[in-house]
């Protein structure tokens, strides 16, 4: 027996979990983008054992790198997604990536209202670079089922814009002042997930960043 089969009532809701990854040049730098290639691949793992094959946990990735932002992935079972490494290279058009995001969240065919809340982090070492990006920033956050996501941003060294990052998430972001503190961020973002699938509230008592991020998971308007 795994462990979601005593919650089929709760699991049969999915929940999406959605990775905005910056794969610019400045990424190539202190192995960022190794540790990011690790950590994610560390996540997946964990969010598959987690869901055990039901297919409720889902995972989208949007990486923003060179002159467009990109998905990776979208809407896909933990347990069915196949991720390749990526590659570090060009600016950081990080508007394009919060428009993707915001079609992610949209697409009401793959993301009933019936859902979860979203949960949507950010990791980034640097400054958006495309000129629409405030305005994109502003159509997430503004939009329906954008106010309602859990957001998490990571400000990785000291160029990233933590007043950005702070807008997105809605308080001060996560830092990492080395690249393998990269890890213990989307570490985070995986207990929480994984925490609100199987109920496991004691785990994080006493993160009370974790536990309110949980209570706004199992809200019932989700959308």
């Amino acid at each position: 027996m795994s462990l979601l089969d005593s919650l089929i009532p709760a699991a049969a809701r999915t929940l999406p979990v959605i990775l905005l990854l910056d794969t610019s040049g400045s990424m190539q730098e202190d192995n960022k983008i190794n540790v990011l290639n690790d950590a994610v691949t560390e996540m997946i793992d964990e969010l598959a054992e987690a869901d055990a094959g039901h297919g409720y946990i889902t995972l989208s990735i949007v990486t923003f790198g060179g002159s467009s932002a990109k998905v990776i992935v979208a809407h896909t079972p933990a347990g069915e997604v196949e991720f390749s490494s990526l590659t570090a290279r060009g600016k950081t058009p990080l508007g394009d990536g919060f428009r993707l995001a915001r079609a992610i969240i949209e697409d009401k065919d793959a993301l009933p209202s019936r859902a979860y809340r979203p949960t949507i982090a950010l990791v980034s070492d640097g400054l958006p670079t495309d000129r629409n990006w405030e305005e994109e920033l502003g159509a997430l956050l503004a939009s329906e089922r954008g106010q309602k996501c859990t957001k998490f941003a990571l400000a990785v060294g000291a160029d990233a814009d933590r007043d950005m990052l702070a807008r997105f998430s809605g308080s001060q972001p996560h830092t990492a002042d080395r690249a393998g503190e990269i890890r213990k961020f989307l570490q985070f973002v995986t207990n929480t997930v994984t925490n609100v699938t199987l109920t496991a509230l004691d785990s994080v008592q006493d993160d009370a960043d974790s536990a309110a991020s949980i209570a706004r998971l199992q809200g019932d308007d989700a959308f």
